[in-house]
């Protein structure tokens, strides 16, 4: 069984490392999704690390907007500024983009040239949603080929308890943690345009 941990709305420089550290621990790879705007030469460093420890990164927009109100031209800028400084800390470009707040329109699908991922979320960015809570959804509902959507924003401290318990329990279940990349390919499939993805499956 294999299962994608993702992470929005870093990087920054203090729940990011947290979560990487108990990454490191599990010795588990998750995938992030980048908000150009929150990328300054501290969090590059941090979003550096994950790259180096296996992690994916991602697009999630340069401002974290609604991007389906954009115009086009908004629309590839806000990806292209997002991408290039994702390049310059991995020297690669980013496969996948995680729209802000999921909104999504066609205009949107016509100008994002990635695959677009949503994620089951367990509402992890409302605050009074406490960290018991976040492990029990998520361990109430985690499936093979699943991309959970988490988030390593500034002070969500409940996420950090919630993966401390959540990775170690899903492991014993024995879900593999994977990227987005990995789980299409290990699941054979291959990304659709128009098309967005909470699970993979074969």
């Amino acid at each position: 069984m294999h299962i994608a941990l993702t992470f929005d709305d870093g990087p920054n420089t203090e729940i990011t490392p947290r979560v990487l550290d108990i990454l490191e621990e599990n010795g588990v790879r998750a995938s992030f999704f980048l908000i150009a705007d929150a990328i300054t030469p501290e969090s590059a460093k941090v979003a550096r690390r994950a790259w180096e420890m296996g992690c994916e990164i991602n697009n999630h927009s340069k401002t974290h907007d609604f991007m389906d109100r954009m115009a086009p031209e908004t629309i590839r800028e806000e990806i292209a500024d997002c991408t290039q400084k994702i390049v310059e800390i991995t020297g690669v470009s980013p496969r996948f983009f995680r729209p802000p707040y999921i909104a999504v329109n066609q205009t949107l699908y016509d100008n994002v040239d990635l695959t677009f991922i949503c994620g089951v979320g367990c509402e992890d960015w409302v605050p009074q949603v406490t960290a018991r809570q976040r492990i029990d959804r998520i361990l109430a509902s985690a499936k093979d080929g699943d991309i959970l959507l988490l988030h390593d924003m500034p002070g969500n401290e409940n996420t950090v308890e919630a993966i401390r318990t959540v990775i170690p329990e899903l492991k014993k279940r024995g879900f593999e943690f994977v990227t987005c990349g990995e789980l299409f390919a290990c699941k054979g499939v291959t990304p659709e345009r128009g098309k967005i993805y909470s699970n993979v499956w074969d």
